[in-house]
């Protein structure tokens, strides 16, 4: 499973920081692209990120029916669905408990991750990354919000909830469990730079920690999805109000 998805992305990350490192260029002076257009013509371009949407969402199926169970709930082994032995008043509803959860954790990891990102980027172990790119046009934001939940899906399924299964089934300890997916988590990120890496390590223990401690998936899919709907979408904004801090340095 990792060799189709995140364990390939982390492969190809480690290749690209060497690659960054070897250039003549600093670090602090490179930019890490995340979401560009892939076409010159607008309706095609559209099409193309559709399908980078769908097919990106290939590894997530994969999991789904690999785990799905034929009693309820089905995706128990990913954290989704109604609790076992619910939680203490069994007429509420799970889900809006879990979803305000998400919003919280994206609060506790988003603050204070921008401010490591700007000072690793400011000590030039960093690259400058450039969330969009994208042409303006009226399918922008949707698109954009659909490639953060691309990016949540994928990540808090496969790389938390799929490998806490599959290491608790391998007899691998919750510790060396949670450390493991972390440093898988940063290894992905490692194109943007060092700080892109260190800072997903600490994300992901935080959420490693959450899952183990509670085995719930949604809060970690909702914050992911939170923190990069506001990074994808926020990022126009907040560079031309903060050129100096957000724009490529020189």
């Amino acid at each position: 499973m990792l060799a189709l998805s995140f364990g390939a992305s982390g492969v190809y990350a480690i290749v690209s920081i060497i690659e960054r490192l070897t250039r003549d260029q600093p670090l602090s002076q490179q930019t890490a692209t995340i979401n560009r257009p892939l076409s010159e013509q607008a309706v095609l371009d559209l099409v193309y990120q559709l399908l980078s949407f769908t097919f990106g969402l290939a590894p997530v199926a994969l999991v789904i029916f690999l785990v799905w169970r034929g009693t309820s709930p089905h995706l128990g082994a990913l954290g989704l669905g109604t609790p076992l032995g619910g939680y203490r008043n069994p007429k509420r509803r799970w889900w809006p408990r879990e979803i305000w959860l998400g919003v919280g954790l994206a609060a506790l990891i988003g603050i204070p991750g921008i401010g490591f990102y700007l000072v690793s980027k400011g000590i030039g172990i960093n690259a400058t990354v450039v969330p969009t790119v994208l042409d303006t046009y009226w399918w922008t934001i949707p698109i954009l919000v659909l490639q953060a939940l691309k990016a949540a899906l994928g990540e808090e399924l496969i790389v938390v909830a799929y490998f806490f299964d599959r290491m608790r089934k391998l007899g691998v300890g919750p510790v060396t469990t949670v450390i493991s997916s972390a440093l898988l988590r940063g290894s992905y990120h490692l194109y943007q730079g060092f700080g892109g890496f260190l800072g997903n390590v600490i994300m992901g223990l935080v959420f490693g920690w959450f899952y183990q401690r509670y085995g719930r998936a949604l809060p970690l899919i909702v914050a992911h999805w939170v923190l990069d709907i506001v990074s994808f979408a926020g990022y126009p904004l907040a560079l031309a109000l903060w050129p100096a801090l957000f724009g490529v340095a020189s």
